[in-house]
This record gives structure tokens, sequence and C-alpha cells, in this order.
């Protein structure tokens, strides 16, 4: 399998503002990514200001969320364009990579 430039797309959301379920949901059944990773923080701050930390004393439920995937250049700016518009999606990262792909 060969390498192949893709763009990797990193979004960042809050447990607290409940999209992560209609995230998965639209990138596994409309948009059919190959894959997604999330990733939960124990601690970070947003525009906001407010820090969100978790400890053994308080477990929190607003934690940082980070949602992951890669696919080609073209179909990341797609879905990405999709999500800002469906579902307000403002704090997201993308880079260029080498990765291989699977055939859908």
């Amino acid at each position: 399998m060969a390498t192949q430039t893709v763009t990797v797309a990193r979004i960042y959301l809050r447990e607290g503002e409940h999209q992560l379920a209609t995230l998965i949901k639209l990138l596994h059944d409309e948009e059919k990514v190959s894959g997604v990773t999330v990733l939960r923080g124990i601690g970070g701050f947003g525009p906001d200001g407010q820090v969100h930390v978790a400890s053994l004393m308080d477990l929190s439920l607003d934690l940082p969320l980070i949602v992951e995937f890669y696919d080609t250049p073209e179909r990341v700016e797609t879905i990405l364009l999709h999500l800002e518009t469906h579902m307000g999606l403002s704090h997201v990262v993308t880079w260029q990579a080498q990765g291989r792909l699977r055939n859908r």
C-alpha cells in the first residue's frame, strides 16, 4: 500500500456541549470516514477562559474532547464545510501528513 498526502483534522469540543454523539453519527453514517478517534482530556480551557480539569475529588463532566480523523485533502475539506454548516463547529485544526488509505 503506497503512501499519499492526507489531511488530518482535529476537532475540539467539550463534554458539556453534548455534540459528540451527533458528530460521530455524521462522520460515520453520512460522511463515511474510514475511522475516528476520540480523546478525552484531563484538563484545558477554551476561548471563554474557563478552566476545566479532572480530579479524584471532582469528576467533571465538562472535560475537553478531541475528535480526530484523516482522509484525502479534498474529502476533509468537504467534510469540515458540512460539519461547520450543520453543527456550527469552529474549533478545528488541520495539517498535511503522509498516510496509507485503504480503498473504501
